[in-house]
């Protein structure tokens, strides 16, 4: 099963993640982001991070997700490698994610993501597992 596709949008940057289950889904969305802002080949995976989220609905919670990963490297600048969701339901998730901060020396930033947003925003099952769909305001 392919990890992630980009969709064609006008201004903006649109992917599709996949997944055999909900949680890999996820952690496949994350991994695109930061696929999208840097060569993730490059991050190491030198420290690991706790992340909580919680929300409304399964769609809010992917956008907090990636909203909270977002929002930890903008200020701590923290790219982030491999996502360990250890435990979710439709409400809540909680995850281990690897990475290091990032290093101008090493890192290229390809893409500044400004925010996730609700645009064409999808949750869904397909025959083939889980499929989410996200919109990055660039």
């Amino acid at each position: 099963m392919k990890c992630y596709q980009l969709l064609d949008h006008t201004a903006d940057i649109g992917i599709a993640a996949f997944g055999s289950d909900l949680a890999e889904a996820f952690g496949k969305a994350a991994y695109a982001m930061f696929d999208i802002i840097t060569d993730v080949d490059e991050v190491k995976e030198t420290s690991s991070y706790d992340v909580r989220v919680s929300a409304g609905n399964i769609e809010e919670l992917l956008v907090a997700w990636l909203d909270e990963l977002l929002y930890r490297y903008e200020t701590e600048r923290i790219l982030c490698k491999r996502f360990v969701i250890e435990d979710m339901s439709d409400l809540r998730l909680s995850a281990v994610v690897f990475g290091e901060n990032a290093d101008s020396t090493r890192h290229e930033i390809k893409t500044e993501i400004k925010s996730v947003t609700y645009h064409q925003l999808k949750v869904e099952e397909t025959k083939d597992g889980w499929r989410v769909q996200v919109i990055f305001d660039v």
